[in-house]
């Protein structure tokens, strides 16, 4: 009558969507009790706690001779101890650098701290991606770019950005539309030039702006109003 739950050989069908549901509301439990946090974002220790509930609580659906004590024993255990972490997380600076990650800064006062992006992993095309996702376009408006400890990047635009816009005095205001890459860490980005000039033209405008050529540029944008957004090649200071 229990085979559902002490496990059988050759249990029915209607056992496995037992445990089915009975699986499901028991996970769905676990994550009510630890709260919101573990699906808000998925840091390390979030990404543990998933893996392995989801292979403890899993096996038995997939295989009916399992008993449910066993997995549901160790789920539990698990659970008590992912709280556990965030408490004491919560409650200790300094254990909480441990499983935490800290936010690292990928562009400061409007300059692309392109180590820091290399250190965290990205490309500048993905960078650029995510500064879209957060409808920044233009990156001469961004006054800081952070990497936060869930993998999101956040955006601080300038003050001048951040008051009044051309909506707010009701004057018509130019698209500005997609920003194309120019110059990638040094490298010319032949295709996306010749869409709007050409290579000498290039050269003659960052030795306009001060560079001698691109070696000395992380990363130039055009958008589709022909403003240029340069951020140079220089090393990090401390901060």
């Amino acid at each position: 009558m229990f085979d559902f739950w002490v496990g059988s050989e050759s249990l029915p069908i209607y056992g496995f969507l037992i445990r089915a549901i009975i699986i499901y509301g028991y996970i769905f439990l676990i994550v009510k009790i630890l709260g919101q946090r573990s699906i808000s974002s998925v840091e390390a220790l979030d990404f543990i706690f998933a893996v392995v509930i989801g292979d403890v609580l899993g096996e038995p659906l997939a295989d009916g001779s399992i008993d449910l004590a066993g997995p549901f024993s160790a789920a539990a255990l698990i659970a008590g101890l992912h709280l556990g972490l965030t408490y004491m997380a919560l409650k200790t600076p300094r254990f909480r650098r441990v499983i935490e990650n800290e936010p690292i800064i990928l562009m400061k006062h409007g300059t692309i701290l392109h180590e820091e992006l290399k250190k965290a992993k990205i490309t500048l095309e993905s960078f650029l991606m995510d500064l879209r996702l957060n409808s920044t376009s233009d990156l001469r408006e961004i006054d800081y770019a952070v990497l936060e400890m869930n993998g999101a990047i956040s955006v601080i635009k300038k003050s001048i950005y951040e008051a009044v816009t051309p909506s707010d005095l009701k004057i018509p205001a130019m698209s500005k539309g997609y920003s194309s890459v120019l110059i990638d860490d040094g490298q010319i980005i032949d295709k996306n030039v010749k869409k709007v000039g050409t290579v000498t033209w290039l050269r003659q405008e960052i030795q306009k702006r001060g560079y001698s050529n691109p070696k000395e540029i992380f990363c130039m944008t055009i958008d589709e109003t022909g403003d240029f957004y340069i951020s140079p090649k220089k090393k990090n200071k401390s901060f």
